[in-house]
């Protein structure tokens, strides 16, 4: 089935303003930063705010209570016929864009306002205050029965298997990824952080000339894979500048509209297309994955977006792909026939390491830094997002001209039935030999091994996550477990290795 094709010149949707925050000094809440955002944005075209259909908010990790988009509206002062929230997963602010672009394309919708904070900073100074609590965390309707409405799946990242091995914190999922292509790509830990290091130096420039980003600091391949007291090992085989940096306090918006409403308000001529996108997922429960270094569902997302805007990856002017920890930018590099050292670049804000990785709402900045960067130079630009463990995505192509075929949502059902399919059966209790598929190593800030999880393959076929054995965790320091044997036993999985 080819993608829906929704054109109509009047109808195409186009961004036509977008406001970002950066707070370092005052203690704010995530609701204010977010007012802050939509404020600027929407200064930038005066005349949309009566026409604002719903107001989208990126669901936050910071206290916003049950209401965050019906509170936004009413700070803002804008009556939208609908106030929703996202599910969990980073992928929410570029869904967000395409479910707002297939409404207005549909005729649907006139304008939507997709906002997105986080206040972790503030929340981390108010935890050793004497009042904890943000003022503006309930500055919400009181006289509002029911919580906004959640849109997208909003199912947990983690299985039984996962919970049972202590596979929650995201550095230790993404670790286990890390162990396929480093194991793959047949380097010791030491060895591919320093190819790591490489792959992400050009994120540090990049950010170093963001006024937005939480480090503007220029760091070279060696100062960010050398492991050193301010530097520390957090995981195999990240060092902590390798890794998202969650404690900032940052917002962004985006108004999305039709061309003809654009037109009407005046702002037409700032306004810089949405050309297509599209949503897939991957076998939901990492453990039950086929191949733990690659993301089918990745490769279809940015495929059918290309593919429904008509254009190759040589015809993409720029690139910011999700960035929370490196093997996210290897899956997406492969996906797509990069080379690590592109001539674009692979981001255009800094990337959630450097930039910053506020909760949820990082690639509304990503889409924000986009447009701007699309209406000073012209061309195209590709955006990728994701939540959870590499599990939900999202694809957005963007340009500066209108889309020669009218905005397209791609049609990624026959890949998504494909990639629902190749799951593989998981264990929860075994005992018996297995081989590592993918291991992770994480460290505490004493430099001692704390955890080393692992997914491993059984006999028969299943495969089964397991935690080390307390006695294992000295010996497994610096390692890669990735084909070594173990010896999984107990009701909830622990291993010894046997090999």
């Amino acid at each position: 089935m080819p993608p829906r094709s929704l054109t109509g010149a009047h109808r195409l949707p186009v961004v036509v303003a977008t406001g970002q925050v950066t707070e370092r000094t005052t203690v704010a809440s995530a609701l204010e930063l977010a007012a802050r955002a939509a404020a600027t944005a929407l200064d930038l075209a005066p005349r949309l705010r009566a026409s604002i259909d719903r107001v989208t908010v990126v669901r936050t990790m910071s206290d916003s209570g049950p209401h965050p988009a019906t509170a936004l509206a009413r700070a803002l002062g804008i009556s939208p016929a609908r106030a929703e929230v996202t599910a969990i997963g980073g992928n929410s602010p570029q869904s967000a864009v395409n479910r707002a672009a297939a409404a207005i394309a549909a005729g649907e919708l006139d304008t939507v306002l997709v906002v997105g904070a986080e206040a972790q900073r503030s929340a981390r100074l108010r935890a050793t205050a004497a009042n904890p609590v943000p003022p503006a965390a309930h500055d919400g309707p009181h006289d509002t029965p029911a919580p906004d409405p959640v849109v997208g799946d909003d199912r947990s990242g983690a299985g039984p298997a996962e919970l049972n091995a202590g596979l929650v914190a995201p550095l230790h999922v993404y670790t286990l990824f890390e162990s396929v292509l480093a194991r793959r790509a047949g380097r010791s830990p030491a060895e591919h952080r320093a190819v790591l290091g490489e792959l992400l130096a050009p994120f540090t420039r990049v950010a170093a000339a963001n006024p937005y980003a939480w480090f503007p600091t220029v760091r070279s391949p060696s100062e960010l894979a050398e492991v050193t007291p301010d530097n520390r090992l957090v995981a195999e085989p990240y060092p902590k500048r390798m890794c998202a940096f969650w404690s900032v306090d940052q917002a962004a918006a985006v108004v999305v509209t039709s061309l003809g409403r654009a037109r009407r308000a005046g702002v037409d001529e700032r306004a810089v297309y949405c050309w297509s996108g599209a949503d897939t997922t991957d076998v939901w429960f990492p453990s039950a994955r086929p191949d733990l270094g690659r993301s089918p569902a990745l490769h279809a997302a940015v495929a059918g977006a290309l593919g429904a805007a008509g254009l190759g990856v040589d015809d993409v002017g720029a690139f910011d792909f999700y960035s929370c920890f490196p093997c996210v930018l290897e899956m997406a590099v492969e996906a797509l026939g990069l080379a690590h050292d592109d001539r674009r670049g692979l981001t255009v804000t800094g990337g959630l390491p450097y930039f910053g990785g506020p909760g949820n709402d990082y690639s509304l900045h990503a889409i924000a830094t986009m447009v701007e960067r699309l209406r000073e130079r012209g061309g195209t630009g590709l955006v990728t997002a994701l939540g959870w463990y590499v599990t939900k995505h999202s694809a957005g192509v963007y340009g500066a001209s209108a889309p020669p075929k009218g905005w397209r949502l791609a049609d990624t059902a026959d890949a998504q039935r494909a990639i629902d399919a190749s799951a593989l059966p998981v264990a929860d209790a075994a005992e018996g030999p297995a081989d590592v598929v993918a291991s992770s190593v994480g460290y505490g800030t004493d430099g001692q091994v704390t955890a080393a999880p692992v997914v491993a393959r059984l006999a028969d076929g299943r495969r089964i996550a397991a935690a080390a054995e307390v006695a294992e965790l000295p010996a497994l320091a610096g390692r890669n477990l990735v084909g070594e044997r173990i010896w999984v036993a107990g009701t909830t999985p622990r291993y010894r290795i046997t090999g």
